[in-house]
């Protein structure tokens, strides 16, 4: 395409979706998202955590938006690079991960990286407390999150490499068999090494995390052969495949000591947490149409679901999933339009993740965003889970009638000492009140007096640090005086 085609074509999209009509379809308030990102208005899903659904009328179809506001990760709040089941092969259910750590944590998710269907394994990098869990074939952007909650979306690219007497060679880490003639598994591929024949494996008993940008030494503990080898929990299996086999008998004896370097470009020493995805979407506030990134024109312009995450300038975190897939319902957004969207709500960075099947937003196990199969919720690779530490309560419901029950509750995931009252026109009652223990603690309470409740629970946990949640209901006239 001529490149000033491609700059009308960019004008015409961008000022076609800004003029879109938007009908809200929540009942607790309205999206404001103009073009100099206001806050969005919805249903609070946690303290300082908003949700909202919107439905944008378009000439491809309706299409329906999942929109989540949260805090800059700091404090109670922090974000997660998750892997399914616990490990870098498999695929998992984005709900079944949120319901996996409910009782440490009060969670909001969103799908993670592209991934290989057979195996399960993230298409490209995945970062997790530091410690680098999949490399990456380069070519694709990922979404990065530094120790103090800033985003960093950069088109990244992985080299590792081995050395036993020789010089160093290339690897790859926790992948597929037969992406690379020598690979390097640690326990977050899961227990043991693919079952494979040809191979000889140099068993690390000891092996140090697998941070990247520096050299990595261990000694070599036994050479076996066969694959399906055990991965020592505290080390690492290097497994040479093909003409590799007798290099690595040769340069790694047992008894020996093995030098590995995982590099990463950018460096990013300081990014704790990230997942991989693509392709970038928004930066320095402008969205991005031509991303020049390893992705087909169909993967790029298809409507369907798709997912991503950013951050405004004032460091608030925005997680969005279009649903797609469903003509009538939502015919779903191309990767431009997406990243106009993520312009539309504020973000100044921002990157795409999964598409299609795997696009999804959930929240406490249940899923906010639809389906786009309709046999349900399709399993993932990874996630990026945003958690609070603090008293979480969910939301009563709306309006109960005079004389009838409201189920009220709240969860704390640490030690607490804790107050929980219940204020209204028949005035406060404390309703729990002291030290407790992580769980979640229920009530039922007849409504006493019509009008304007909160349900009101402050926290201090045996860290210190201090939560409250306020949930509102109405009480309203009972079914015999009506």
């Amino acid at each position: 395409m001529p490149c000033g085609a491609a700059s009308g074509t960019l004008r015409y999209l961008e000022a076609g979706l800004l003029r879109r009509a938007v009908i809200t379809l929540v009942a607790a308030g309205t999206i404001a998202a103009p073009a100099t990102g206001a806050p969005i208005r919805g249903q609070t899903l946690m303290s300082g955590v908003v949700y909202a659904k919107q439905v944008e009328f378009t000439a491809h179809g309706p299409v329906a938006i999942n929109v989540v506001s949260a805090p800059r990760p700091s404090g109670l709040y922090s974000i997660r690079a998750w892997l399914s089941n616990g490990a870098v092969q498999g695929r998992e259910r984005l709900t079944d991960m949120e319901n996996g750590i409910s009782a440490t944590a009060t969670v909001l998710g969103v799908n993670g990286d592209f991934f290989d269907t057979r195996w399960g394994t993230p298409s490209s990098l995945l970062v997790r407390g530091g410690v680098l869990g999949a490399g990456t074939k380069g070519g694709r952007s990922a979404a990065g999150f530094d120790a103090g909650g800033g985003l960093h979306v950069d088109r990244m690219s992985f080299d590792g490499s081995w050395k036993g007497t020789g010089q160093f060679r290339p690897l790859g880490l926790n992948e597929p068999p037969g992406r690379s003639a020598v690979t390097l598994y640690t326990p977050a591929w899961g227990p043991s090494t693919p079952a494979e024949s040809g191979t000889v494996e140099a068993v690390l008993a000891r092996f140090p995390a697998t941070t990247p940008n520096v050299t990595l030494t261990a000694p070599v503990t036994q050479l076996v052969q066969g694959g399906n080898q055990a991965i020592p929990p505290n080390g690492a299996v290097l497994v040479a495949r093909g003409a590799q086999v007798q290099t690595l008998t040769t340069e790694v004896p047992a008894g020996g000591t093995v030098a590995v370097r995982l590099i990463l470009t950018p460096r990013w020493n300081d990014v704790r947490e990230a997942v991989g995805g693509g392709p970038v979407l928004v930066r320095n506030g402008r969205p991005v149409f031509r991303t020049n990134e390893s992705f087909t024109t169909s993967q790029l312009f298809t409507r369907t679901a798709r997912s991503a995450v950013g951050q405004t300038a004032d460091g608030r975190l925005l997680f969005l999933t279009v649903d797609g897939g469903r003509p009538g319902y939502s015919s779903g957004m191309t990767s431009f339009e997406l990243a106009l969207a993520m312009m539309r709500f504020g973000a100044v960075s921002a990157c795409g993740l999964g598409t299609g099947a795997s696009a999804a937003l959930a929240f406490d196990g249940k899923l906010l965003s639809r389906p786009s199969d309709t046999r349900g919720e399709s399993p993932v690779a990874d996630a990026l889970l945003f958690l609070y530490d603090g008293v979480f309560s969910p939301a009563p419901a709306p309006t109960v009638a005079l004389g009838k029950t409201q189920s009220l509750a709240y969860k704390v995931v640490r030690r607490s000492t804790v107050s929980a009252r219940l204020s209204g026109p028949g005035g406060t009652t404390t309703l729990d009140a002291g030290v407790r223990d992580p769980g979640t603690y229920k009530f039922d309470w007849t409504a006493t007096a019509e009008g304007r409740w909160t349900f009101s629970v402050d926290a201090v946990d045996d860290l210190g640090r201090a939560s409250g949640t306020d949930r509102p209901f109405t009480v309203g006239a009972s079914s015999k005086r009506r």
